[in-house]
């Protein structure tokens, strides 16, 4: 009655693991919120700065007024616990995915993959079936309550994490990463509080543990004779990555993935001893199949796609920084600017250099003089400025980048008009100076 793919797809398997993660995953969502307000990540992202650089496109979206960015992330802070008892689960899930969203596409001054990543599971759980079992909705309406999921979900999670693994491996595969002279400098800026970082021995563990664990981890986890060492490994490797970077929730979020890789029985008489355990394997085939089918195709598809665009963009991705977000590109380089930009006063010719801590932040002033797109955002953001006083002006940028601790190279033309210029996501950007000024000087700063 059904074929090969309908039975792989849609035979059902016991949700315990999908259940044990909503649960984390849901803690993870209101210890972000309520994190972000206690260590001032909601004050210096959204409350301090006169204005957020947004992912380009995104220009519409502004903070709220006053200290309602407070209440916001409260509020998400409560949805996230909501996701954790599961109560008003889709509810709750959607209010915390939307607002999630605009925080992150208003501002990038504080990106990273995680965040991302976090962005696109947010949605992805508001797909899946995670709160029919331990759960406030399935408790209060017992006709709600299923014990049992259809297996492509299992398939989409490891594939989704296969794409992003092997990504962040396979961009490891580059000079600085390969001789060692990247985990060194990481080691001597981000792990300068414990000695062991800075022996020479711990620089080559990082470098092949670093390129090995991205690559194999996956298939080591899905084989059950390699899973328990690949678990200890992902253990090791997560923790070192909390304590050393400090990055929030995300290395907790890593293993809380690996509940898809252990067995369901073993899972719920560990943990879910008192839900009833599914074996029917029965093969259900929902009328909406051919939706699931294109919807997670199309999204393992751009998953697969986004991160290659940087090939079809001129240079070096490491110098220019174009098709370097959503590329999984994790832990990579470090990049540190510096420079100034200058304001021409079309009617006057008056040049005058500006002070960048008039209009930006800290945080925003570092990635405004080393990444292009705040660059190019920053040159456009004075234009308007100006304009608000009746003045015509243009604006050019000077300044030097350090690629992992190199010497500081020219990055931008000094002679480009940057608010004449376009931004696209998807070609490389003239006023970006050659990447052979960035490889033509390998040796690390003293």
């Amino acid at each position: 009655m059904y074929s090969k793919w309908d039975r792989w797809l849609f035979t059902q398997v016991d949700n315990t693991a999908l259940v044990l993660f909503r649960m984390l995953f849901g803690l993870l969502l209101a210890c972000e919120a309520f994190g972000s307000i206690a260590l001032g990540a909601v004050n210096t992202l959204f409350i301090e700065p006169d204005f957020t650089f947004t992912f380009i496109g995104f220009e519409f979206l502004e903070p709220l007024p006053g200290n309602w960015m407070y209440v916001l992330y409260v509020l998400m802070g409560i949805a996230g616990l909501l996701v954790m008892v599961g109560y008003k689960y889709r509810m709750a899930l959607l209010f915390y995915a939307i607002s999630w969203a605009y925080v992150y596409l208003m501002q990038k001054s504080s990106y990273n993959n995680h965040c991302y990543l976090l962005m696109l599971l947010n949605f992805l759980m508001l797909l899946f079936p995670a709160n029919r079992s331990a759960s406030l909705d399935a408790l209060w309406n017992p006709s709600f309550r299923k014990e049992h999921m259809s297996r492509w979900i299992y398939v989409l999670i490891i594939t989704f994490l296969g794409i992003i693994y092997a990504y962040a491996s396979v961009a490891k595969f580059y000079p600085d990463w390969l001789d060692g002279s990247f985990p060194k400098y990481l080691m001597s800026t981000r792990g300068r509080d414990f000695d062991i970082l800075q022996q020479d021995w711990v620089h080559q563990a990082i470098l092949y543990f670093g390129l090995f664990f991205d690559l194999l981890i996956v298939p080591l986890l899905l084989w059950k004779k390699t899973r328990w060492l690949a678990v200890i490994a992902s253990v090791f490797f997560h923790v070192f990555n909390s304590v050393v970077f400090q990055i929030g929730i995300f290395p907790y979020l890593a293993l809380s993935f690996l509940l898809f890789f252990f067995s369901t029985e073993v899972l719920h008489k560990r943990f879910l001893w008192k839900k009833s355990y599914y074996v029917a394997a029965e093969v259900l085939v929902p009328k909406t199949k051919k939706l699931i089918v294109f919807s997670g195709t199309i999204f393992l598809l751009a998953m697969l796609l986004l991160p290659l665009r940087h090939w079809i963009i001129e240079d070096d991705v490491l110098w220019t920084e174009e098709g370097h977000r959503l590329s999984w590109r994790m832990m990579l380089r470090s990049r540190v600017g510096l420079g100034t930009f200058y304001i021409v006063e079309k009617d006057t010719g008056k040049k005058t250099a500006v002070q960048l801590e008039d209009y930006l932040s800290l945080k925003q002033q570092r990635s405004v003089q080393s990444k292009p797109d705040f660059i190019w955002q920053f040159a456009q953001e004075l234009e308007e400025i100006y304009a608000e006083e009746g003045k015509e002006i243009e604006v050019y940028a000077d300044l030097k980048v350090s690629i992992n601790g190199r010497i500081r190279k020219q990055f931008t033309d000094p002679t480009v008009d940057l608010t004449q210029e376009e931004w696209s996501h998807f070609k490389h950007h003239k006023w970006i100076l050659a990447s052979s000024l960035y490889k033509e000087n390998k040796r690390l700063k003293n």
